[in-house]
């Protein structure tokens, strides 16, 4: 990744929902060339998103189960 300005590479990781402490963390592995490193912070990043993200359309998926209850009782 080191072909990314450092700065560049710190917007993006903010972007991307990562707190400061894996910041560091990656951009000290960017800095000396540790991209196996780098690369299990990035994909543990993602997976932790995921997670967020499956949690949050379970939620979605009880509302909408409540709202089709709600219908097809004033049907």
């Amino acid at each position: 990744m080191s072909h990314i300005p450092e700065d560049e590479l710190r917007d993006n990781l903010v972007d991307a929902g990562c707190d400061e402490e894996r910041i560091c963390e990656i951009i000290d592995c960017d800095k000396i060339n540790d991209y196996q490193r780098q690369t299990l912070l990035l994909k543990k990043q993602r997976y932790e998103l995921l997670d967020k993200l499956h949690d949050k359309q379970k939620q979605i998926d009880c509302l909408d189960y409540l709202l089709y209850e709600l219908k097809k009782e004033q049907s």
